[in-house]
C-alpha cells in the first residue's frame, strides 16, 4: 500500500520545533508503505521553513529529505485538469494547489491514506475512488 503525504506531515517531520514533530516521528518509525509527496509540496514546504527558521533551515531539510525514503511524485496533465475539476466543486473551501494535488493523485494512484495535520480540505472533499480519504497520524 502507498500514502500520499501532505506538506503540514512532511515540515513536521523534519522540523524538530514544530509542534506535530513527534507525532510525525511516531508515525514515521513505525510507516512501512510507500510514502510519496507531490513535487509541488516543496515550495510550500521550505516557505515553512523560511517563515519559521534561519534560511540554512532549508538546505538542512533538503539534504535531510535526499537521504528520506519518501519518494517525489509529479503531477500529470490529467492530474492538473483533475485539479481545477476540483477547485470548481468546492469554490467556497478555497482548496490550495498542494491539497488539491493530493486529491487528484489519490485518485489516480488509488491511494486511500493521507498524512496531514491540516485536516479541513480533506475532510470536505469526496473522492472518485473511494468514500472517504483516511488522514493519518
Amino acid at each position: 500500500m502507498t500514502l500520499l503525504l501532505d506538506s503540514s506531515f512532511v515540515y513536521a517531520l523534519f522540523n524538530s520545533d514544530d509542534r506535530n514533530h513527534a507525532a510525525a516521528l511516531r508515525f514515521a518509525a513505525t510507516n512501512r508503505q510507500q510514502s510519496l509527496v507531490p513535487d509541488v509540496a516543496l515550495p510550500e514546504i521550505t516557505f515553512l521553513f523560511r517563515r519559521d527558521a534561519p534560511y540554512s533551515a532549508i538546505k538542512t531539510f533538503l539534504v535531510e529529505f535526499t537521504k528520506s525514503q519518501l519518494t517525489l511524485v509529479a503531477p500529470t496533465t490529467e492530474d492538473i485538469i483533475r485539479i481545477s475539476q476540483i477547485m470548481d466543486t468546492y469554490p467556497t473551501a478555497e482548496f490550495d494547489l498542494v491539497d488539491c494535488t493530493l486529491m487528484a493523485l489519490a485518485e489516480r494512484l488509488n491511494i486511500t491514506q493521507i498524512c496531514t495535520f491540516d485536516r479541513r480540505d480533506f475532510s470536505i472533499f469526496r473522492p472518485r475512488h473511494c468514500d472517504y480519504l483516511e488522514l493519518l497520524p
